[in-house]
């Protein structure tokens, strides 16, 4: 159907690829005769693996040219809040029994304190191995989960049990509240 669209052969490159086989993408782009374009959702510079595609190119002589996207950091003011008042975005990941990183809290508390919103990216999951399939040793094979999608409820139970866990003594009191615009 892409293909159909585009005319042009499509392939479509998940993270991993674009990551491992970043010279083989370029490949061939700058030959007078062929052109490669690369296509992202969101903001094409959003993501560090972009961006060094681009490093990439521009060192083997490659012309490219940008053609910026929409994305969550330019729509921000759709929702009436000016880009200048926010913090540090941070990202929010889905917690495991085995990991539950803790680096967006301070972030986020260093820009309520500045009088700072924050931008906080949930987690999507859309090509996870299985961890059955890792644990048996046949990961690799292409067998795949569900996709995932963060919702704003799971996010605000994983912020409320890290600050529950933090040796600030989990709640603040109202005087130092930050989580809350108003407390009851």
């Amino acid at each position: 159907m892409q293909e159909e669209f585009y005319e042009r052969k499509v392939i479509l490159a998940d993270r991993t690829m674009v990551e491992l086989s970043a010279d083989e993408i370029l490949s061939g782009a700058g030959d007078a005769d062929t052109d490669v374009a690369f296509l992202v959702v969101g903001d094409p510079f959003g993501a560090t693996t972009h961006s060094d595609l681009l490093l990439r190119a521009r060192e083997a002589g490659i012309p490219t040219r940008t053609i910026h996207n929409a994305s969550i950091m330019n729509a921000i003011g759709a929702v009436g809040l000016q880009l200048y008042n926010y913090g540090q975005t941070v990202s929010m990941v889905f917690f495991t029994d085995a990991w539950r990183p803790t680096s967006f809290y301070d972030r986020v508390k260093k820009n309520r304190v500045a009088g700072l919103h924050t931008l906080v990216l949930l987690d999507i999951k859309v090509k996870e191995e299985c961890w059955e399939d890792i644990a048996l040793g046949r990961g690799g094979k292409g067998k795949f989960a569900q996709p995932r999608y963060m919702t704003v409820a799971q996010c605000a139970e994983q912020m409320l049990e890290v600050e529950e866990s933090r040796v600030e003594g989990g709640r603040f009191s109202c005087s130092e509240c930050w989580w809350e615009e108003e407390c009851g």
